[in-house]
């Protein structure tokens, strides 16, 4: 059957293979995000990874080549071509890798067993998130706007938060864990909707996005009661 038939007009068969290969692309991102992040913290100096967090113009341009990196990688995973598809999906994972090194190094540092409870805090939300588009069969396409525009309030405060070098706090990040939960049922309402059934891996790039987005903002919570 030709892949440009969107899911939700393909046999119960073919949709159910398009849910198996999307997961399925969810987790090797997500083993290859760990791979890459473990070799990062051992190859890369800590006095370095520290300095991504002191510099403020640092993390500055590290979040403008997040966003650009992102968008390229977001276009390659939507490419006819299979082998584009899987170098956005592998671009996007590298750069996570990368925003993530400084939070997971302080976080090996002087807390390891914080990562492991922030990781599992995410799995069980994005399993209740998942569950709650595929067992009440809501439309959640209303989320596109909410989180289109809490994205870009969200960048605005970092941004500035970032420039002037205030703490945005825990009811920030309790604010970004709302929007990446929003964003998870977003794009499994998507998953099930919008993709067309050649299109796995970028609907597995947009999901392992918004897990990470979740992941992030939980580890920072359960560092900031560290301090």
């Amino acid at each position: 059957m030709n892949d440009s038939l969107m899911v939700s007009e393909i046999s119960e068969v073919e949709r159910a293979e398009f849910y198996r290969k999307t997961y399925m692309h969810v987790a090797l991102a997500i083993l290859a995000f760990g791979a890459v992040e473990s070799i990062l913290l051992k190859v890369v100096p800590m006095e370095m990874i520290l300095s991504m967090m002191s510099g403020k113009y640092t993390w500055l341009l590290i979040i403008g080549v997040f966003w650009m990196v992102s968008m390229l990688a977001t276009k390659l995973s939507f490419s006819v071509s299979k082998t584009t598809q899987y170098l956005g999906l592998g671009l996007f994972v590298l750069i996570q890798a990368v925003i993530f090194l400084p939070m997971l190094g302080i976080a090996t540092l002087y807390a390891p067993e914080i990562i492991t409870q922030a990781a599992l805090v995410t799995v069980f939300m994005f399993a209740g998130l998942t569950a709650a588009v595929f067992l009440t069969n809501k439309d959640f396409s209303f989320l596109r706007n909410i989180i289109v525009i809490g994205g870009f309030v969200a960048l605005g405060v970092i941004v500035v938060g970032a420039i002037f070098g205030f703490n945005l706090g825990l009811w920030f990040s309790l604010a970004m864990v709302a929007l990446a939960s929003a964003s998870i049922l977003y794009e499994t309402y998507n998953i099930k909707n919008q993709y067309s059934k050649g299109q796995y891996v970028g609907a597995a790039l947009q999901l392992f996005s918004s897990i990470m987005l979740l992941f992030w903002y939980i580890l920072r919570i359960f560092l900031s009661r560290r301090d």
